[in-house]
């Protein structure tokens, strides 16, 4: 047949055919695959495979692209990336689907870092570390030795840790050597808190201490407590130094000259925790940028104004229940916008705007733990037995790690959190150093340390 005839014939057979329904369209094609030799057989096999495996991916726009993959969960993400080199670009370049994924593990996310390898490769540091978390297997241990009486006091900050003894002697440790860099003389340490020049100390002769690090000299004495003396703060830029006692009271101090400014009274159990901090938020009783003293009891917060004037009267007194029989856990959480606690009753925040308790979270068996540190994202808890982390998105224990027979505290002074920032959201930079620290009954110091990636 002549090539314009076939040419005719076969426009003449393409309009009968789509004139076709579909089940006569389908045995046309049979027909015509019967009368089919081995050529046009093979023929159609190479180009049916064409046709029929086509790479959707390469052929969509770039945004189209973007916005299917969104839908799809990371581990099938990453399964999608083996398909071919061009999926495992188009996958790869989708900053957003990353980023999302980081978040929802609880990664903290710069949006100005706009490079997609960069998030897809955080994700998948994320996934080896929550893998970790959830076996287990993201810490490790370690000890410090050095006092040969009780540890009562612990202080962490910026890698060092400080130690307060009944050997009379406090000590400051690098965690990441375990080594000793001061150890200095003291009294009984009941508290203790410190910065590169100098060491303030609470203790159990009632009186509060200031030393200087690199001499060990005491550089002022704070008398008149008449009870041991459980926690202290202070604040170099207003001079002010507090301290909370057994003797139910919160005294105020000028830093520089030990004297007395004010003694702050309504506590009617041992107070065995202050905080001073800047406020962040503002209300009808404070504005951003107020210092706030928090004073704990066993059954009550009190928050106090306090700055450059004397006298202050409390503002607020919080408490979870009046049943006397359900008493507050030790630690206590406060960063100028909302104040934690633990009871048997749960996990209790208060919005420190408003006062207003914002959420009570009451895991399993919450009566025996105790809170170590609160942030956006987790919380670390603990009990005789083990450190827990929660997702407080979900209000779920999502790892624990096992804890030796330490040594008990109920002012809470012998325990402590390492390292904070990770609680806001983990990074892969701040899922290092410290997570927790405890005295032990041989007088040795327990370390719990993020263990490096694998």
């Amino acid at each position: 047949m002549e090539k314009k005839d076939f040419e005719a014939w076969l426009d003449n057979i393409s309009i009968t055919f789509l004139s076709l329904t579909d089940l006569q369209k389908n045995e046309t094609l049979d027909h015509l695959i019967s009368l089919s030799g081995a050529v046009q057989l093979r023929h159609l096999s190479n180009n049916l495979e064409i046709l029929l495996k086509r790479d959707f991916l390469k052929l969509l726009p770039l945004e189209l692209s973007f916005y299917l993959l969104k839908w799809l969960d990371p581990q099938t993400l990453l399964t999608c990336c083996l398909v071919s080199k061009q999926w495992n670009k188009v996958i790869s370049a989708c900053t957003e689907v990353w980023q999302t994924a980081c978040k929802n593990l609880g990664w903290q996310i710069d949006d100005s870092v706009q490079d997609p390898l960069h998030w897809k490769k955080v994700y998948l540091k994320a996934i080896l570390r929550m893998k970790q978390l959830k076996d287990h297997e993201a810490f490790e241990t370690s000890s410090l030795i050095g006092h040969s009486a009780r540890v009562y006091a612990l202080y962490y900050k910026d890698g060092l840790l400080c130690t307060g003894s009944d050997d009379l002697s406090a000590k400051l440790w690098d965690v990441s050597t375990g080594q000793c860099i001061y150890g200095i003389q003291t009294h009984t340490c009941a508290a203790v808190k410190f910065d590169e020049q100098k060491l303030v100390t609470g203790s159990f002769d009632n009186t509060v201490a200031c030393w200087e690090w690199s001499s060990g000299a005491k550089m002022q004495h704070f008398r008149g407590h008449t009870g041991a003396v459980f926690s202290v703060d202070y604040n170099d830029e207003l001079d002010i130094l507090v301290s909370g006692s057994a003797d139910f009271t919160v005294k105020v101090w000028a830093l520089s000259t030990g004297t007395c400014l004010n003694t702050l009274t309504g506590h009617t159990e041992w107070v065995t925790k202050v905080v001073l901090q800047k406020c962040k938020v503002k209300s009808l009783m404070h504005s951003p940028g107020d210092y706030i003293l928090l004073s704990a009891d066993k059954y009550e917060i009190k928050i106090w104004p306090i700055g450059r004037e004397i006298n202050c009267k409390c503002l607020k007194t919080l408490s979870v229940s009046e049943d006397r029989s359900i008493s507050l856990q030790p630690r206590l959480h406060f960063d100028g916008k909302y104040i934690v606690c633990s009871s048997a009753l749960g996990l209790y925040q208060w919005d420190f705007a408003s006062y207003d308790i914002l959420r009570v979270i009451k895991p399993p068996d919450f009566s025996n733990v105790s809170l170590l540190g609160f942030g956006e994202i987790f919380a670390l808890l603990f009990d005789n037995r083990y450190l827990y982390i929660m997702d407080l998105r979900t209000e779920k224990l999502i790892s624990r790690w096992p804890l030796p027979e330490y040594r008990k505290s109920k002012r809470g002074s012998s325990f402590l959190a390492g390292e904070m920032s990770w609680l806001n959201g983990l990074n892969g930079q701040n899922d290092t150093g410290l997570v927790f620290a405890t005295s032990m009954p041989d007088h040795s110091i327990h370390l719990v340390l993020w263990k490096e990636h694998g």
